[in-house]
């Protein structure tokens, strides 16, 4: 139903704006009551041999919903009614901002992906917490990044405050220098500011009595030459953990007209280059850390893909976009007909 009536009619329109009116409407149909356990009973699927146990978190299932569908989380929980076996909000910033002027997020339906430029729009890291205080059973990973207006050289310090902020609100969290959208950001992918801030977060984590695994979110448009210096990184640092990858700035072979517009690509574009760096980076590391593979996933096939290339768990963005809930648990079906 969700690709023959539901999705022809939401692509009629501005896709911001049917964003925050799906969200509405999921919100309002989760209040009627019953509809929460209907949800359920189509999408989730509950067996324990999808349970996943990752850097010391166990998850009900390996297929989780990317960063920046819940930006603020504002919907996780009923967003986990879909079946997912976890949710990560962000990417936040200590302070709100509305992120880049308006249109900046566009469809590419012929190429089945997705440019957007919305960097970083959210209501600020604190606003976040209070609604993850309300938080029962979602795992939740915690995606941080810097503001806008804050530069490089004390974006460290813009990290720090997001993870104190959150620290005992999220399950894991992810460092995001990796998004195309804010102003010199990627340059903190670069080895020295890379190291540097992981290792600083990852002293405060030390300091707690209880850690948190701490991951990091890379673009796909690293070479190899980068990609091992990114091993090297995360072995140094002893962080948790890769998610590989982000949106990419290539626009090779796409067909649409809005391959014009500028921001980071997600979508079937990024199914093959995600899933080489994830087989390079578990490979070359010899899997010395677990991958969270993410980057056009629009089919099971796609996900066991990953998952055979060495990612330990998945995440969906514009897949769950273009082929609606029922592809969370498609997944999950498939996962489960290998192990039988």
């Amino acid at each position: 139903m969700y690709k023959l009536i539901i999705r022809p009619f939401l692509f009629c329109f501005d896709p911001e704006k049917v964003h925050y009116f799906t969200f509405s409407m999921i919100r309002f149909l989760s209040k009627i009551p019953g509809l929460t356990s209907v949800f359920k009973s189509i999408y989730l699927v509950d067996d324990k041999r999808l349970e996943t146990e990752v850097f010391g978190l166990k998850f009900k299932n390996p297929v989780g919903l990317a960063a920046g569908f819940d930006k603020d989380a504002s919907l996780y929980s009923e967003l986990s009614n879909f079946g997912f076996g976890f949710i990560e909000i962000g990417t936040l910033t200590p302070v709100g901002q509305e992120g880049n002027p308006k249109k900046r997020l566009f469809r590419l339906k012929e190429d089945s992906a997705i440019i957007n430029r919305m960097g970083f729009n959210n209501g600020g890291v604190k606003e976040a917490v209070e609604r993850l205080k309300k938080n029962k059973d979602v795992l939740i990973g915690g995606n941080i990044g810097k503001n806008k207006l804050t530069p490089n050289e004390n974006a460290t310090q813009d990290y720090e405050i997001c993870f104190e902020t959150l620290f005992d609100y999220v399950d894991y969290f992810v460092v995001n220098v990796s998004s195309p959208n804010t102003p010199n950001l990627r340059a903190l992918q670069d080895k020295e500011p890379l190291t540097e801030l992981l290792q600083t977060l990852q002293n405060k984590n030390l300091a707690k009595p209880k850690q948190k695994p701490i991951l990091l979110k890379i673009a796909p448009d690293l070479t190899n030459e980068q990609l091992l210096d990114i091993i090297d990184i995360i072995n140094q640092t002893k962080i948790a953990g890769i998610i590989a990858t982000n949106t990419t700035l290539s626009r090779e072979g796409l067909t649409s007209v809005n391959k014009i517009e500028m921001g980071g690509l997600s979508g079937k574009p990024l199914t093959k280059r995600s899933t080489e760096i994830i087989r390079f980076l578990s490979e070359k590391s010899n899997k010395s850390f677990p991958i969270i593979g993410v980057g056009g996933i629009h089919s099971a096939q796609d996900a066991i893909e990953k998952l055979e290339a060495g990612a330990s768990l998945i995440q969906l963005y514009t897949g769950f976009i273009y082929e609606g809930p029922a592809l969370v648990k498609a997944i999950n079906k498939e996962i489960l007909k290998r192990k039988s």
